[in-house]
């Protein structure tokens, strides 16, 4: 007997692997498990992913779905992992608690390097991995080191086509070979979704804002992402969009849909927040929005790559500069949307849907910023970022990289070339250093 475990977070992670099923990507099964997990950081008081309107369309491809969070209370998902010495006992468990018996065991997971996905995945020890992607992430360095006893029990990564044409990073210090979600399937699987939402109010071609809630990240204050908002909003007014509906995070405070609602009522626009919590991609379908409008949320791509409908950007040169440390994950899907999307304030790029960089460019570009991400993981990217450094660095393409960065790698770009030898320099980095413990005593 063999049991596929699916676990899943997000109802756009589900839809990825309804597709994957519908398309065969699976081999056979005696049974299938759906394991949702409630990653909120208060998942008591959040809606689980099965009390989502349309979960119960996607759950028909599995025989069971069980609760990770129920598995494992009273821990919270993202911060436990089973100990060492504990791990026979975690799979004794759950093999009683979901009637697993002595089957055979497969596993498909999102974000293996962190948990819930890693601890799980540390439980079955001996049963194969499929790792899927819902995001923009997969085409960026894998964010942590991970243990090889699990980096090597994973077969694959499966991902959705979002970008035509540039090939995931991910686990590839594994040699895991990406393999890609066919989109009819995809876009299939979402049209069954199209009437979740009963209560969506009927608009035709709206300008659609896509909110994301980042000052949660610690990447924007509140003010500066309401302030993004209202960046969003002006900018689809003076391209001529009267009727603006505004989708927020569903975790995001309602006082920023209020001073949305206040701008638009300067700007005379016709304003609409949404409070039903769907899919950006039931929009899509249900609204055909005229342009949609968002910082660098996976939706743009979507739209842009699976219903054709014209997108823009905004705030993604603030956020490169914000993202710290250097490798945060956060950083390839923000380099992605600001080199392949127009910014919003430029109409004639807009109008065109402009491209600053093809596929072949963005590729390299992407494995210049993987290895200046996660060198030691990737060290067989040093010759392409060193290539692409020497070649296309300039004052539009700063903006992916860090001086400090590059100065500490020693890569080109990074200081003048007969100086070169410093960054690798042990004797000058230690005097650097007393130099400024020195600066700083003075100081006080």
């Amino acid at each position: 007997m063999t049991t596929q475990i699916f676990m899943a977070s997000t109802l756009y992670g589900t839809a990825t692997l309804a597709a994957a099923l519908d398309s065969d990507c699976f081999r056979p099964a005696d049974r299938r498990i759906l394991l949702v997990c409630n990653n909120a950081a208060t998942p008591e008081v959040s809606a689980a992913l099965d009390e989502m309107p349309g979960f119960e369309q996607l759950r028909t491809r599995f025989d069971d779905v069980v609760s990770w969070n129920e598995a494992i209370s009273p821990f919270h998902p993202g911060g436990w992992s089973p100990r060492l010495d504990d791990v026979p006992l975690w799979e004794r468990h759950l093999r009683l608690l979901w009637g697993l018996g002595e089957d055979d065991v497969e596993l498909a997971v999102e974000s293996i390097q962190v948990n819930p996905a890693l601890g799980f995945t540390q439980i079955f020890t001996g049963a194969p991995v499929t790792v899927y992607a819902d995001g923009l992430m997969s085409y960026g360095p894998t964010r942590n080191k991970i243990d090889p006893l699990v980096g090597t029990r994973i077969d694959r990564v499966l991902h959705l086509d979002l970008v035509p044409g540039l090939t995931p990073l991910l686990l590839t210090e594994f040699g895991v070979p990406p393999e890609i979600v066919p989109t009819d399937a995809f876009v299939k699987v979402l049209a069954e979704l199209v009437d979740t939402g009963d209560e969506l109010p009927s608009i035709d071609e709206p300008a659609l804002l896509l909110g994301q809630y980042l000052s949660a990240l610690g990447i924007l204050t509140a003010e500066e992402e309401e302030d993004l908002h209202v960046r969003m909003l002006k900018g689809a007014v003076a391209l001529g969009h009267t009727r603006v509906v505004f989708k927020p995070h569903p975790s995001a405070p309602a006082r920023w849909s209020r001073a949305l609602e206040q701008e638009a009522e300067k700007l005379g626009a016709e304003l609409t927040v949404l409070d039903t919590p769907v899919l950006a991609e039931v929009l899509y379908q249900r609204m055909r929005p005229a342009l949609v409008v968002g910082c660098f949320s996976t939706a743009l791509l979507t739209a842009s790559a699976l219903f054709n409908l014209p997108v823009a950007r905004v705030g993604t040169v603030t956020l490169l500069e914000r993202l710290t440390p250097y490798e945060n994950s956060n950083r390839v899907p923000v380099t992605i949307v600001d080199a392949l999307l127009p910014e919003l304030t430029d109409r004639e790029a807009v109008a065109e849907q402009r491209r600053s960089v093809d596929v072949d460019g963005l590729n390299e570009l992407v494995r210049a910023v993987g290895f200046a991400m996660q060198p030691k993981i990737y060290p067989s990217l040093r010759a392409a970022a060193e290539t692409y450094l020497a070649r296309h660095l300039n004052p539009h393409t700063w903006r992916y990289f860090k001086r400090r960065r590059l100065t500490s790698l020693g890569l080109p770009g990074a200081v003048p070339a007969q100086l070169a030898f410093i960054p690798r320099n042990a004797t000058v980095r230690r005097v650097a250093r007393r130099a400024r413990s020195l600066r700083r005593a003075v100081g006080r």
